[in-house]
């Protein structure tokens, strides 16, 4: 005779199977979150260190140029002005959000404008460009700004990833399920906010 307890204990084990698994995707779909998110932020933390070793070059920069052409006074203040307004101007990883980012990339777009000004002016100078120290720099600059532009394009293909793994219908309501409120938030891409933005300075002489 036919157990009348084994269609209960089949659908009872079928929901089991059911919630374990939910529950295993959810899991999941935490866990690549947060791996997401981190990949985010070491590749910000990336871009951010390039920017910085940029401004670090500056300040020798300028005292080169200062030397041989002391009278093109404005467009080194202008370098000078920019770097103090691009280095004060930063972001933390956890806020990048739309206006934070706007304003970081005016700061950083301003300084790599006036660096722009600066190079014509070294046209200029046959004896400052032929100077060793100057071109050992510029070597230092023009590699950096090419880190840059690489570390950008990595910073905006894990955001890319990261976004579209939070904004999934499904995947949302998991993970507002496993974590706090406003855990996994979209993070900001980098676009250029003026024509060009996206090319380093033309520095090559």
């Amino acid at each position: 005779m036919k157990n009348k307890r084994t269609p209960i204990i089949i659908t009872i084990v079928v929901i089991l199977i059911a919630v374990i698994s939910i529950f295993s995707w959810m899991n999941r779909t935490y866990d690549k979150a947060i791996i997401l998110q981190e990949e985010v932020d070491k590749a910000w933390g990336d871009v951010v260190s390039q920017y910085q070793r940029r401004a670090d070059l500056i300040p020798n920069l300028v005292n080169i140029v200062k030397g041989y052409a002391e009278h093109e006074r404005e467009t080194l203040a202008e370098v000078i002005e920019a770097r103090s307004k691009a280095t004060s101007t930063t972001i933390d990883a956890n806020n990048l959000n739309a206006e934070s980012m706007k304003a970081f990339q005016q700061a950083q777009g301003n300084l790599s404008s006036a660096l722009s000004k600066l190079m014509v002016v070294v046209e200029r100078y046959p004896d400052l460009k032929a100077n060793q120290n100057f071109s050992e720099l510029q070597a230092q600059l023009e590699g950096t700004e090419n880190r840059i532009s690489v570390h950008r394009m990595k910073y905006n293909e894990s955001v890319r990833n990261y976004n579209t793994h939070i904004r999934g219908k499904f995947r949302k309501w998991a993970l507002n399920v496993f974590g706090e409120e406003d855990e996994f938030t979209k993070r900001e891409m980098f676009e250029a906010v003026t024509q060009n933005a996206e090319e380093a300075p033309n520095i090559e002489f």
